[in-house]
């Protein structure tokens, strides 16, 4: 079989399903690779900045590493910015919904929001509230939140840091996109 037999969806058969789930399987496997294409897009991706979108998400990932982050946290600061592109008043929550399947629901609610947490540190300049973020204040992510913007993301648009490469990043992608998706015991995981 090269391809399903059906043109409906609810015409298919278990066959068609079974391999399906093969080709999905093995498509599934290849995520890291798609990710690292994705993210050397952002190379030439929103401009104005002292460096591009790629090296900004480098930099984020290497500070978290730097930190001794998990992989959960790197993938999730290289990844970040991903939606930029496709998603420039949503950014966050496109590139939230790529990781959150596969990290703690810590790390992916940080990516979500790290949107209107980044507020604090320039929204006073363009007439928004820069305390735009203590409508979360209540949530148990919100310290995490407020951490992975202090001290990853705001700061890494310096040209003259020193920089991981990408392809460095390679193994703590294939970690995080290689895992089984929703394991509850890894999503609903506390912070290491």
């Amino acid at each position: 079989m090269k391809t399903v037999s059906f043109t409906r969806m609810e015409d298919g058969s278990s066959e068609d399903y079974a391999f399906l789930a093969r080709h999905e399987a093995r498509f599934a496997r290849e995520l890291p690779s798609r990710i690292m294409l994705r993210l050397e897009g952002l190379r030439n991706s929103l401009s104005g900045y002292k460096i591009d979108r790629l090296d900004h998400s480098l930099q984020c990932a290497t500070r978290a590493k730097r930190d001794g982050a998990d992989n959960d946290w790197i993938v999730c600061a290289l990844v970040h910015d991903l939606g930029d592109d496709l998603a420039p008043f949503n950014h966050d929550s496109l590139a939230a919904a790529i990781v959150k399947p596969y990290v703690r629901e810590e790390c992916s609610w940080t990516v979500q929001h790290h949107g209107i947490f980044q507020y604090k540190y320039y929204a006073d300049k363009v007439g928004l509230n820069p305390e735009e973020r203590q409508k979360y204040k209540d949530s148990p992510y919100f310290d995490a939140a407020e951490r992975f913007c202090r001290d990853w993301d705001q700061n890494s648009f310096d040209p003259d840091y020193d920089t991981l490469q990408l392809e460095s990043f390679r193994p703590a992608l294939e970690d995080v996109f290689r895992r089984p998706a929703w394991d509850e015991a890894r999503i609903k995981a506390t912070s290491n």
